[in-house]
Parts: C-alpha cells; sequence; structure tokens
C-alpha cells in the first residue's frame, strides 16, 4: 500500500493521536505502515503530541491491589503485597499491571520515569545492581552495560531522564563509601556506555544520605544534608557541571521534604509546619528562579490527617499520601495547589521504609514509542 503525501500527511495526524499499544498492532497491517510508524520521525511526532496536549498521561504508582485490611492476632504487622501499575489520570482505575520485563519476582525499583521510558533497579541500590532502561508501552527494554568501576561502593543514588540539548537520554549514578570516597558515572542511551566524571568539586566530597532526587531538562538533583545544613546538588549530564544551592533554613528535617518540577522550575516541599490558622496544617513551598529560592504561597489543609509529599503532577497538581497507621498504607490524592481543591484518587500506595525514612512512590508516566526502532 502506497501513499500519495497528502494522503500519508492525513494518516499521520490520525495515528498520532493513537496510544502506543495501538500503534505496535497496527505495525502488523502492512509494510508501509509498519515502516512509518516505527520512523525516527513519527515516532518524535507522536511524542512531541502527547507532550503537548498531555495525552496519554499515567500515574505510575508502587501500590496496593485489591487493598483490604488484614487482621491477624498471631501477625499483627501482615502486609499485602505491593506492585507498579499505571492509572488513567482521569478516572485512576488500574489499567496496567507492569511486570518485571525480564520476567523477575522480585521487586524492582523505578528511578526516573522520562518520555515513555522508565529506569528501575534493584528496590535497594548496590553498585552491581543491574540497571535497565524500559518501555513498558511497547516492551522494549535496554539493559545498560556493566560499569568498569570495581570500587565497591555502600550508598548509591541513580537519577535518570532526558537531556532536551544533547538530544540524549542519560541515567546518573552517584556511589560513595563509608570512608567517603565518592564516584559519579554517566550513561548515555545514544553511546550505550558509562563516562566517569574526573572533576568532582570538593564541596560535595562528604557524606550524603540518600534522600529523594529529581531530573530536569537533563540536570539531576539531589538533596544531600552537610551537618546542620541542607543543600541542593545539580549536576548537568551534557555538560558535566555541578552547581550547589543552599536549601531555605526553614527546612530542617530531610524525611519532610520533596524535590520535584513545579511549572517548569524546580521546586522544594516542606511540609512539617503547623499553620498559624486554628485546625489547619500548611506545606511551604519554594521554586528556583536565577540561582535563588522564591517562597510561594503554602499550600493549606485540615490539621488531623498524616499527609506525605509525594511530588508533583504533570498538571503542576501536589502529590499527597494520607497516612494510615493501622492498615499500613497511604491514599493518594491529588491537590489542586491554586484552588485549593482536593481529590481522593482511591489508590493505596505502598509503603517503603529505608532506615528511618519513608518513602511513598508516584510518577507521572507519559505513553511513547522511544525505543520502537
Amino acid at each position: 500500500m502506497t501513499f500519495t503525501l497528502c494522503k500519508k500527511e492525513i494518516l499521520v495526524d490520525i495515528l498520532v493521536r493513537l496510544p502506543a499499544k495501538s500503534l505496535v498492532r497496527f505495525m502488523c497491517t502492512c509494510k508501509s505502515w509498519s515502516d512509518l510508524i516505527g520512523s525516527s520521525s513519527f515516532v518524535s511526532t507522536h511524542l512531541n503530541r502527547n507532550v503537548n496536549k498531555h495525552a496519554h498521561v499515567y500515574l505510575l504508582c508502587l501500590h496496593h491491589p485489591n487493598f483490604e485490611c488484614v487482621v491477624d492476632p498471631d501477625d499483627p504487622y501482615l502486609e499485602e503485597e505491593v506492585q507498579w501499575s499505571l492509572f488513567p489520570n482521569e478516572t485512576f482505575e488500574e489499567c496496567s499491571k507492569l511486570n518485571h520485563p525480564l520476567g523477575s519476582t522480585e521487586h524492582y525499583g523505578i528511578y526516573g520515569s522520562s518520555n515513555g521510558l522508565v529506569c528501575i533497579s534493584d528496590e535497594i541500590l548496590n553498585f552491581d545492581s543491574p540497571i535497565h532502561i524500559w518501555n513498558p508501552s511497547v516492551r522494549k527494554l535496554r539493559t545498560l552495560p556493566i560499569s568498569t568501576n570495581i570500587i565497591k561502593f555502600s550508598h548509591v543514588a541513580l537519577q535518570f531522564g532526558f537531556h532536551p540539548g544533547v538530544n540524549d537520554y542519560k541515567a546518573v549514578r552517584m556511589m560513595r563509601t563509608n570512608k567517603n570516597a565518592l564516584a559519579i558515572e554517566v550513561y548515555s542511551l545514544r553511546t550505550d556506555s558509562w563516562k566517569m566524571i574526573e572533576a568532582i568539586p570538593p564541596w560535595l566530597k562528604c557524606a550524603w544520605q540518600h534522600y529523594k532526587g529529581t531530573f530536569f531538562n537533563g540536570v539531576a538533583y539531589h538533596i544531600i544534608e552537610k551537618g546542620p545544613i541542607f543543600s541542593i546538588m545539580s549536576f548537568d549530564s551534557g555538560s558535566e557541571e555541578f552547581e550547589e544551592f543552599i536549601a531555605p533554613d526553614a527546612i530542617c528535617r530531610p524525611s519532610e521534604v520533596c524535590i520535584d518540577v513545579y511549572k517548569e522550575q524546580i521546586c522544594l516541599l516542606f511540609g512539617f509546619y503547623r499553620c498559624e490558622e486554628m485546625g489547619m496544617d500548611k506545606i511551604d513551598l519554594w521554586v528556583l528562579q536565577e540561582k535563588r529560592w522564591k517562597q510561594l504561597c503554602p499550600f493549606i489543609y485540615p490539621w488531623g490527617f498524616c499527609y506525605r509529599i509525594t511530588g508533583i503532577s504533570i498538571d503542576n497538581e501536589l502529590l499527597m499520601g494520607r497516612r494510615d497507621f493501622l492498615k499500613g498504607v497511604a491514599d493518594l490524592y491529588l491537590c489542586k495547589y491554586e484552588s485549593k481543591q482536593v481529590l481522593e484518587t482511591g489508590i493505596k500506595l505502598g509503603i517503603m521504609t529505608y532506615g528511618e525514612i519513608e518513602f511513598l512512590f508516584s510518577f507521572t508516566y507519559m505513553e511513547s514509542l522511544v525505543l520502537l526502532n
């Protein structure tokens, strides 16, 4: 089957509106459709439309499926299994369970979601943990090569995302030994190789904890603790440049702070304050503008519920988990920052504990055909 230019443009305009799974099936229709859908230009066009229109967007959550409170007098700590799943941004009804692409029965962690790709590895990272870049929509997987670094590191942090400046997907791995020896490696999807970063600034050669980070416009951001001071470390995976931004003085507990992206700006959210208004709590927000922190109006909500911030959605809504200590879960809420509306999703988030810090995981996932070709 062949197409004139006009007919091909009409066909492309129709096909780019479809979800990735449908397009993969349509590739079996005929060779011309397969060549069209699998072309790099169509993959880019489909992705750009999804990004601009916020189409085919999901919440990617670590949750309890079919949660029921289990009461067992012989085992009061009995908990249901958790799993990663996709939830549509409108209905929040589970639509896709993400089984490990290699068929492993072990739990895995997600260390970044960008343009339909997710970076997965062991739930607790080690220096030799296998790392995979996976597109669950088209069932394509890239297993990253093993690093040539032979030092055994005891603390590992991993971030992943797209760098628009170099048009490449990057993974940034920070590793530290108990004696504070530090190594940073960058993986490039384009070259399928790791690169060791040699020039590490002196201010980064210190003890740091594995707090939540984020990846935005090719830059990895980490919250690090340096004695009584908290700061934000940024590392540009393209230019390989480091920067440090001292956190606002009000931030005093790393377990209560979250770093994410709000309206195309790096944002810190801190939820340890009691609001001045009677019966209300608040979350303070700061955005990074021209290398300075600008404080926004706080998000105020009724006191008496234990909320934990998990991040910010693609529509700039606060993602918050309402902790249920008896059941060992957290109900996920979408909180509209500007209108102060709070929407219950019905999703039961699993609570993961590392040391003294508890984590809740919910990300934005957008379908794409990246890795298809």
